[in-house]
């Protein structure tokens, strides 16, 4: 009897491991939509039947190649060498407006605090340690959060541009779901908070170009070129919508631009919606192999301009390691890029606030690491050369970017 007590035992941990990392995998994947939800995603001009779709077709991504790009071929400096600087928060610093009517304060990778005109705004706010559904594997996060959750202001609204776990967190949702506040998120999207304990009636979900109102703050998603799903095994691929977000306060307004490669809708939200104080866009997580999802540094600058804003803050680097380049090589290629079209932009320190009507120089707070210049590594998506010529953009535009 005493030979079978130690392989049964040793069995039984592994079986146990493996349901634990089931029920894990299967919790964070989220939920399905309701009948009422499915049949305005039905609705959608996005919907092709089966899944949503962008206006500009994506170029496939090679799995075996970007795999073997991703897990064997990552860069020396994918990840922070020592620690990288921040500044910590504590949320009693929230309580008083900002004097010019908006502030944004950066916590890391696309994660933000908005405080526009007396409406506190959280977009994509990720406090998890691993942008993954493994609790042991995956990408996981630089550096400790900047703010305690459980430390942070009145909430009025929180923002999801799409369902990737380093956009839309369980543990974070589950941590705020019981807070008086309302979920803004694209079509399909709420049936993850609802599973996760999130009350329906707090959530609005929204196709593009819909609106809706918080406090006298206005949420109005906007075309992006993305995909969506948190399946391992790819069952929910675009299964709900992905957006940008255009924030409008009485009189101060940003413009968030979510996961996307360069496309046609940035000028028809320039036109619609713009101008912006402030454009928050997405530079990092590049790579030749997926050239349609995500902008990189350069498209970053031109989609900036396109959206008519007059000050641009990068985000979605700085936190995780998603591509093989140098940690710090979206902002060092952004600084170029701007530089060469005249676009200011604004660098803060993990936990740093921004006021676009006073922006600060760049302070570079990152170590000087190699990179790879645009030049050497050009990042461009299909279909899009046509964007800038100059007769796309109304004379209002070109009066704020000064082309």
């Amino acid at each position: 009897m005493n030979t079978l007590k130690f392989p049964l035992t040793v069995l039984s941990v592994f079986l146990l491991a493996g349901l634990a990392i089931g029920l894990s995998v299967f919790s964070a994947t989220g939920g399905k939509p309701t009948a009422e939800t499915l049949k305005l995603m039905k609705q959608s001009s996005q919907w092709s039947g089966k899944a949503f779709k962008n206006v500009l077709a994506q170029q496939p991504v090679p799995p075996f190649p970007a795999a073997k790009r991703f897990f064997l071929e990552t860069a020396d400096y994918s990840i922070p060498q020592s620690d990288v600087p921040v500044l910590k928060r504590d949320g009693r610093e929230f309580l008083s407006s900002p004097v010019s009517g908006l502030r944004v304060t950066w916590f890391g990778h696309s994660t933000l605090l908005v405080e526009v005109e007396g409406t506190r705004v959280l977009i994509d706010p990720v406090w998890g340690e691993r942008a993954s559904p493994l609790f042991f594997m995956g990408a996981k996060r630089f550096f400790e959060p900047v703010m305690d959750l459980s430390d942070s202001p009145p909430i009025d609204a929180v923002v999801i541009s799409h369902d990737h776990y380093d956009h839309l967190d369980m543990a974070t949702v589950k941590a705020l779901k019981d807070r008086p506040m309302t979920w803004i998120v694209p079509l399909g999207v709420g049936s993850h908070l609802a599973y996760w304990g999130v009350k329906e009636e707090s959530i609005v979900e929204l196709d593009w170009w819909e609106s809706t109102v918080v406090g006298q703050t206005e949420f109005t998603a906007t075309p992006a070129r993305h995909n969506s799903g948190r399946s391992l095994f790819f069952t929910d691929t675009d299964k709900t919508l992905w957006a940008g977000w255009a924030i409008k306060g009485p009189t101060r307004s940003l413009f968030y631009s979510g996961d996307t490669p360069m496309h046609e809708g940035f000028v028809d939200i320039g036109d619609k919606l713009g101008p912006f104080d402030l454009s928050v866009m997405e530079v990092g997580a590049y790579e030749s192999l997926w050239l349609d999802h995500h902008m990189g540094p350069e498209q970053a600058v031109m989609a900036h301009q396109l959206v008519g804003a007059k000050v641009m803050l990068p985000v979605h680097w700085g936190l995780f390691n998603l591509a093989a380049h140098v940690w710090t090589e979206p902002m060092e290629r952004a600084i170029v890029a701007a530089q060469k079209s005249g676009v200011t932009l604004v660098a803060p320190v993990p936990g740093g606030s921004v006021d676009p009507m006073n922006p600060a120089p760049v302070d570079i707070w990152w170590p000087d690491l190699p990179w790879v210049p645009a030049e050497e590594k050009p990042i461009r998506s299909s279909a899009v050369e046509h964007l800038l010529q100059p007769q796309r953009l109304s004379a209002e535009r070109k009066a704020v970017i000064g082309s």
